[in-house]
């Protein structure tokens, strides 16, 4: 497994280029300087895992995208992307109609484009099918056919060594992305693609019968480019922006946020849950579904919590009578009005309610997908103990709203030194992070393999009325339970009267009398769903 590797910027300055000794280009060619409420910031970039890509909403994400629109904000200026597909990404470097270019480029040899500082460094790999026998010298590449994204790195390479390697053919692929190209890898389609070293942690999630053993280049960095002639000012800003946020944990952290989970299942536990998905979820997807129409809550992060927390099945139990397909404790079923936790139905739709509640319990100012991750850690280990560890974070001066802190912080709930000071006291934190990260993990292999919940009328007409039913279910029992209680308060005042009775004799089966609820708000705050 690889992760990205941070230069600091005294130490690769020598990959600066330098500036152009040619004449200023007609004026005309150039775009204003972005300022707040004039000009945007324009970012030139291309469709990828981790530069440009849009979930099902329709919202872009990307680690280079969001480290973009850090920038523009640090500018106080508005952005706007330019989207090149492969084939016209080359012409588009080539003008000057962009500030940067964020498209996960290293700077070329002889040309004239600029480029910042190293932002990250990577190199190119051979990935193949883990059945097949392993490449390990480039010269094994002679009669291989390898194939590649067009407009990437990784073609610039493989055309630079088809010149060297007798036989070697290169086929570039424009359509799709690196994880359909790779999928056709493990599905013995095609034998070899090369892919940047960065992507194969991702692609193991998705992907588990690959591997990479062969390099096929030095490390390279990764910089955004400026074109011919940038801006004076704007590269100065972007120095000290580059500079900072490699030093500040702001690179750090959105590096977490897409590839800090992606090293935690193996390729055992990724091979399962595949199969999973398709023999088990079907049984139970209508309920994440309508538990998605009761919360909002994606049905496929509902459905990746209850994956990890009982493999989707409704009757798992704990040694701590934690139940269900949601494992929910006793007491949380009880607040949740639960009348019965093997339900899957009442489990899954209690699961996601409790979800939103422990998002609702967070400060307004924590950020999604922050304030989903520390929902799921109290999910756990109960609110009680994530408050705890929130105020342990602000002891140690880390960020309580920022999951990359928190995970740092919350392992420290089962040291003496650090429990003792909390009034919620010792608590298996370290469990928490394991279940965040891997259900993070579960996600995404979900989110490629599960389509996004988009009803029919008549489907949608049915999950209403699965709701429906669920929540009549749940109401009747809230009314059983207080009709019993009320028969045992009256029940209770009875026996206190002193008024003489007849003696009785009392069957030995004699049902116990339903005992009220404790109201301790504070016993209450502790618990959780599971363990």
């Amino acid at each position: 497994m690889h992760c990205i590797k941070r230069l600091s910027l005294l130490a690769v300055c020598f990959f600066i280029a330098s500036c152009s000794d040619q004449g200023p280009l007609p004026k005309a060619n150039y775009l204003p300087f972005p300022t707040p409420a004039q000009h945007e910031l324009v970012v030139l970039t291309r469709p990828g895992i981790l530069t440009y890509a849009k979930d099902d909403n329709g919202n872009p994400a990307g680690l280079e995208y969001d480290l973009a629109q850090a920038f523009a904000q640090e500018l106080g200026v508005g952005i706007k992307f330019e989207i090149a597909e492969p084939a016209e990404l080359e012409s588009k470097l080539a003008s000057a109609k962009y500030h940067i270019a964020a498209a996960w480029l290293s700077p070329g040899g002889a040309d004239e484009i600029q480029a910042t500082p190293p932002i990250f460094l990577t190199r190119d790999v051979l990935a193949q099918h883990d059945a097949s026998l392993p490449l390990t010298e480039l010269k094994q590449l002679a009669g291989k056919t390898v194939h590649v994204m067009a407009g990437t790195r990784q073609a610039e390479s493989m055309n630079r060594l088809a010149k060297e390697i007798p036989g070697l053919e290169v086929v570039e692929v424009s359509k799709g992305d690196i994880l359909e190209l790779l999928e056709k890898v493990g599905n013995r389609r095609i034998q070899y693609v090369a892919m940047d070293e960065n992507f194969e942690d991702i692609a193991d999630q998705h992907i588990p019968n690959l591997r990479t053993t062969l390099p096929l280049s030095d490390s390279q960095p990764v910089v955004w480019l400026l074109g011919k002639q940038p801006n004076p000012e704007l590269r100065a800003r972007l120095d000290t922006f580059i500079e900072r946020v490699q030093h500040d944990g702001t690179l750090a952290r959105l590096e977490d946020r897409y590839l800090g989970h992606v090293r935690r299942l193996n390729q055992a536990d990724i091979i399962k849950f595949l199969g999973e998905i398709e023999t088990t979820l079907p049984k139970y997807r209508k309920y994440f579904q309508a538990a998605q129409a009761l919360t909002g809550i994606d049905w496929r992060l509902i459905a990746s919590v209850s994956y990890h927390e009982s493999h989707w099945d409704p009757n798992a139990t704990s040694y701590t009578n934690v139940r269900g397909i949601m494992m929910l404790t006793e007491e949380t079923a009880d607040r949740l009005e639960v009348s019965n936790r093997l339900e899957p139905s009442e489990s899954i739709l209690a699961g996601a309610r409790y979800i939103n509640m422990l998002k609702d319990m967070l400060p307004e100012d924590v950020e999604e997908p922050d304030r989903t991750w520390l929902a799921l850690a109290a999910y756990n280990i109960g609110p009680g103990h994530l408050n705890g560890a929130r105020m342990l974070a602000k002891q140690l001066k880390a960020d309580p709203n920022a999951w990359y802190d928190m995970k740092r912080v919350l392992p420290k709930l089962a040291q003496p030194k650090y429990y003792q000071q909390l009034k919620a006291g010792r608590a298996r934190g370290g469990e928490a992070v394991i279940l965040v990260e891997n259900i993070r993990s579960y996600y995404d292999i979900l989110l490629r393999n599960a389509p996004p919940f988009a009803p029919t009328p008549s489907a949608a007409e049915g999950l209403r009325r699965l709701v429906l039913e669920v929540e009549g279910r749940r109401k009747a029992y809230v009314k059983r339970v207080t009709a019993a209680k009320s028969i045992s308060a009256t029940g209770a005042d009875g026996a206190n009267e002193k008024s003489p009775r007849l003696p009785t004799i009392e069957p030995d089966a004699s049902p116990h009398p339903v005992q009220a609820a404790q109201p301790a708000e504070a016993e209450q705050a502790e618990s959780s769903p599971s363990n």
